[in-house]
């Protein structure tokens, strides 16, 4: 059986989200009416400490919907130059919406240097876009699976608040930052005006995430996720699977901590892997390969002994754990990448 570390994202439901799924009571969320739908919101609101919350097909679509509401055309957005929202996503912003990226430097840690976002915030002149929106990414998937602090959330919060701009959260992982630094993620979200988190991650859901704010602003969003193609009908055959994520599925993200730094533990003592063990924050593993080979030789010898991983550059491996994937798994990948280390170099 192969072991699949490419992503949080390859997850299979659990029994009880498939029993959830099958025996869901559904109506018309385009007119507000799928009573599934709207346990998760409410469950999703109450859990991040927000007004209301909106269901949406993916954590892509969520940003582009939160973006969306918060900014108008020639508007500016501050978000950093590792972030999802600016490498994946397409430039949606831009492309859909005529927002403008001004980009600043992720730090290692994946935080945005506060005097950085100071110099970034445009006077008030018109030859400028208008900056209205700060965007921090927890975890940073780029930067480590490095969660980002309640303190710095908040200082961030506070520099977007007094300067009249809003403070916008991919959270597509925030219940791994807040497992891992061992607080209640409303901690994590009280400073955002507006938070997305993901159900088809490390929550294991098949499919969905979820926006998170006021009930202003999720009325906005309702708006502009339908002109993006995201009204659904009886979705809640989907977001039972959601509930289920969200009060089943939490606390077990530790286990998926434990795995990734039994992982790069392991790896660390192979000969042609080189991994920084303190960074390893969550369940994201960055691998260096030092054999002599390329990252996409490893890969593909990897996957013909059974173990999926991800080319990240021409040197650097990620490997993410999640549920299914157990400590017999990691040992077991472990000993194929031996394998693989003495053959290359050799």
């Amino acid at each position: 059986m192969t072991i699949d570390l490419r992503s949080d994202t390859v997850t299979q439901p659990t029994p009880e989200m498939r029993r959830a799924m099958m025996e869901a009571e559904v109506g018309d969320d385009g007119y507000g009416e799928d009573p599934t739908v709207n346990r998760l919101q409410e469950l999703a609101a109450e859990m991040t400490g927000k007004e209301a919350a909106l269901f949406v097909t993916s954590g892509t679509q969520g940003n582009m919907v939160s973006l969306l509401a918060h900014c108008g055309r020639g508007d500016e957005v501050i978000v950093g130059d590792r972030s999802h929202t600016y490498l994946y996503e397409q430039g949606g912003m831009a492309q859909l919406g005529g927002i403008h990226p001004r980009v600043i430097p992720n730090r290692p840690d994946g935080t945005l240097d506060p005097e950085d976002i100071l110099q970034a915030i445009r006077p008030d002149n018109i030859h400028f876009p208008r900056t209205r929106l700060v965007v921090l990414e927890n975890t940073h998937n780029f930067c480590y699976g490095a969660p980002l602090t309640p303190e710095y959330t908040r200082d961030i919060g506070n520099l977007a608040h007094e300067r009249g701009l809003k403070l916008h959260i991919d959270g597509a992982r925030i219940f791994n930052a807040a497992v891992a630094l061992g607080v209640d993620v409303r901690e994590l979200t009280a400073p955002a005006d507006s938070i997305t988190f993901c159900l088809s991650k490390g929550l294991s859901a098949p499919v969905g995430s979820v926006v998170c704010g006021s009930r202003d602003f999720i009325e906005e969003a309702r708006r502009v996720r339908k002109v993006l193609g995201g009204g659904m009908r009886q979705a809640g055959v989907i977001a039972a699977a959601g509930i289920v994520a969200l009060t089943q599925m939490v606390d077990r993200l530790a286990e998926d901590h434990a795995n990734a730094r039994r992982l790069a533990e392991g790896l660390a003592q192979i000969p042609g892997f080189e991994v920084a063990l303190e960074r390893v924050y969550t369940n994201i593993v960055y691998v260096d390969v030092t054999t002599g080979a390329t990252a996409a030789e490893v890969v593909q010898r990897a996957e013909e002994m059974g173990v999926r991983v991800l080319a990240l550059g021409p040197y650097r491996i990620r490997a993410v754990t999640h549920y299914g994937i157990t400590e017999a798994d990691i040992d077991r990948a472990l000993d194929i990448f031996d394998h693989i280390a003495r053959q290359m170099i050799s």
